[in-house]
């Protein structure tokens, strides 16, 4: 890799590192040095991959403040949000040693089978899929590179990682853990550059077992029609609704909105897009909803201050702040903010949306709140389901009829009782219907994504 590029901060420009731009060539060398490694860290014991990624914890634990440093600096968002982010990677990793170590299988009753009797015994055995191929996006730079990495290496695998163009440096520090503990040669291999060009040659290599990507259903489509045969786990777009009924606790609600519309300037997967309040509430909920909006700091990432911090990139914020001005052109109101300055834009409430308008439809991935209206909790569960998308969804109502109903009949993977999509804890299954992707992630999960099971049959004579 001799050539090298520069990253920049979305705040001021200012330089903040320096990385190499890897070729196709490169991402062939680093395959084959995975290949090639695997094939001892899959028989090291599952005791000694749990001692290396313990290691790899308290390394992360020691380096957190430096490491949120890095995130806020490449990635635009606040340092507070970063060091929220940056301490939880010590967390991750040990989850991962644990749930790694403890690859039970399960006994089959074979006897169970017409015209077998106790002469066999049958069980299951899992075992790790040998090189996986991690693509990260930039807006959890930390959390997103771990959720893929630590598994997989807990479980006995060899992992290529390609982190967002944007933000790498942050996924070159948390690698840097995992060396420094002792993580043999070859083992993690962490290219960089242009997923455009290293793309398709990352998962189309046969030697690649598995794939796991988050990022667009675009991007995640294309992978999905060129990978070939291998395991996919692909977390994908999202426009994810929360449902505020005429029962709920309004206050409580729109506080949980203006959280969870912002954080991470709403470019989160899982962020709150749109807001289906029942109409007999609905200027009850805007009046609670504005004030605690307009009160979020934004502005400098590094300002202790600062809630809410850039967007990843000017292109990005054009194209929030144009979105927003087509909502308004095909006939919303916007209540608040919008105001882009650089790659800042405020924290803006949209209303009157129609639920079929592109700011409703499309993942936006910005800082706006799209307001619609419902007559009836069955309309409102109709319209929460009227996109392509289906990750997350919350809904708001002191009625166990409505929560049971909506628990069953809404289309996504994660759905919230009384609270928004933007809440995860880092053991849970995460992962979305639909448009939103196949596959699981949530370290437990990912483990079972990042391994295979086979089934053994001990054949004996009848007695």
């Amino acid at each position: 890799m001799s050539r090298t590029e520069t990253v920049h901060s979305p705040f001021d420009g200012r330089v903040v590192g320096e990385v190499a731009v890897a070729s196709v060539a490169d991402a062939e060398i680093a395959i084959s040095q995975a290949a090639k490694a695997f094939e001892s860290w899959r028989r090291t014991p599952a005791n000694i991959r749990a001692t290396i990624l313990m290691k790899a914890a308290q390394l992360a634990d020691e380096r957190s403040e430096a490491i949120a440093q890095i995130i806020s600096a490449e990635n635009g968002k606040s340092l507070v949000e970063a060091r929220g982010e940056a301490s939880r990677s010590g967390e991750i990793i040990r989850l991962a040693a644990f749930e790694g170590s403890q690859l039970y299988g399960h006994t089959l009753p074979l006897d169970a089978n017409k015209g077998t009797g106790l002469e066999k015994l049958g069980f299951t055995l899992r075992q790790p899929v040998g090189v996986v191929v991690a693509i990260s996006p930039f807006n959890y730079p930390a959390l997103l590179v771990l959720h893929k990495i630590a598994p997989a290496l807990a479980v006995g695998n060899s992992v290529v990682l390609k982190p967002a163009r944007t933000t790498p440096l942050t996924a070159l520090a948390l690698a840097q853990c995992f060396y420094d503990a002792g993580l043999p040669e070859g083992v993690l291999q962490v290219i960089t550059g242009s997923g455009a060009t290293l793309g398709d040659a990352l998962v189309m290599d046969s030697r690649v077992r598995k794939v796991s990507f988050t990022g667009s259903t675009a991007t995640g489509t294309h992978i999905a029609s060129v990978a070939g045969v291998k395991k996919l786990s692909l977390e994908l777009g999202s426009s994810c609704p929360v449902v505020v009924l005429d029962d709920a606790d309004i206050e409580y609600a729109a506080n949980a909105v203006a959280l969870g519309g912002y954080i991470n300037a709403g470019q989160v997967c899982i962020s709150v897009q749109r807001v289906i309040v029942h109409e007999k509430v609905m200027a009850d909920f805007i009046a609670a909803l504005k004030p605690k909006v307009e009160a979020i700091v934004v502005g400098d990432p590094s300002a202790e201050s600062t809630k809410v911090g850039t967007l990843i990139s000017e292109a990005e914020a054009l194209r929030v702040e144009s979105s927003i001005a087509q909502a308004i052109n095909d006939g919303a109101k916007l209540i608040t903010g919008g105001e882009r300055t650089g790659t800042i834009i405020s924290p803006a409430i949209i209303t009157e949306v129609n639920p079929l308008a592109s700011i409703a439809q499309d993942e936006l991935f910005g800082p706006a709140v799209a307001i619609s209206s419902a007559t009836s909790a069955t309309e409102a569960i109709a319209l929460a389901n009227n996109t392509a998308y289906g990750l997350g969804a919350g809904i708001f109502t002191k009625n166990t009829d409505f929560a049971i109903q909506a628990a069953r009949e809404i289309d996504a993977g994660i759905i919230h009782i009384n609270w928004t999509p933007l809440w995860r804890a880092d053991l849970m299954p995460y992962g979305g219907l639909k448009s939103s992707g196949v596959g699981k992630e949530g370290v437990r999960s990912t483990v079972e994504e990042m391994t295979e099971e086979k089934t053994i049959i001990l054949h004996g004579r009848p007695w």
